[in-house]
């Protein structure tokens, strides 16, 4: 890896929308850097875009363990920068209404959703400015701007996410840093509905039923792609993206 190699750490690297990102991160030229709990799925994906002829690096991490993010920002020392931070990690728990639903499911999802977005920010804002040309990027969800019934925990989690990026625009504008919120509408991809279902498929599959085609995970990570390799002083603040079914989050075209 030279020092002209931009550095792009993905969290939530494991599958889904993080692991498209970093194929198509990759693709474009970055060295990635791959982070997610399960260590034998960011080594494979490590070791398939290395095949590939990319540079990546897997690092086995949980983002709401902030002196694991600490030592992991210590070990981000070691390359000649630190350039793009893809906050990813994310997810839902359940879809119980507020007057049931199971705070310990709330619980987790701010520390993934917020926390662990907050952890990673803070230990990686330093290089990402010393860089002279940094980007943060936060993966939102259209959850985070309107709400829906049985979505409580997620949406208060996404927009604790979505209100962490805003103000951090605010607060480092005149650093040469950028702040880019992706919020992305239905998704359909291998494991965010079964989770969110906890591992319920027929649940999970109510979600997507009807729906024609409803994005992909690369779709959001060509999204993420185009915003991080616009020239460095373009700063794409918010990107709204939902498939042409989706209208609002409760307003979806399904053919069944």
């Amino acid at each position: 890896m030279t020092a002209a190699t931009p550095v792009a750490v993905v969290t939530g690297a494991s599958s889904g929308i993080g692991a498209a990102t970093a194929r198509q991160l990759a693709a474009a030229g970055h060295h990635v850097v791959l982070t997610a709990r399960r260590k034998d799925r960011v080594e494979t994906l490590a070791a398939e875009l290395t095949a590939a002829g990319h540079q990546a690096t897997a690092y086995a991490l949980d983002v709401t363990d902030r002196p694991a993010v600490d030592a992991f920002a210590a070990f981000l020392g070691g390359l000649p920068s630190v350039d793009v931070l893809v906050n990813n990690a994310g997810g839902a728990l359940g879809a119980d209404p507020v007057a049931t639903g199971d705070p310990d499911d709330w619980r987790r999802m701010y520390e993934v959703n917020v926390i662990g977005t907050l952890n990673m920010t803070q230990a990686l804002l330093p290089a990402l400015t010393a860089s002279g040309a940094g980007t943060v990027v936060v993966v939102t969800s259209t959850a985070g701007h309107a709400t829906y019934e049985g979505g409580a925990g997620y949406v208060a989690a996404k927009n604790g996410a979505r209100v962490l990026a805003e103000t951090l625009r605010l607060e480092i504008v005149g650093t040469p840093v950028r702040v880019i919120e992706i919020a992305p509408g239905l998704v359909k991809t291998d494991e965010f509905a079964t989770t969110r279902f906890r591992g319920d498929t027929e649940k999970a599959a109510k979600v997507y039923a009807g729906v024609p085609d409803p994005l992909s995970a690369a779709d959001v990570a060509d999204t993420i792609t185009w915003a991080v390799t616009r020239p460095a002083h373009v700063n794409i603040d918010l990107l709204v993206v939902r498939p042409r079914a989706q209208a609002s989050n409760t307003k979806v075209h399904r053919e069944l």
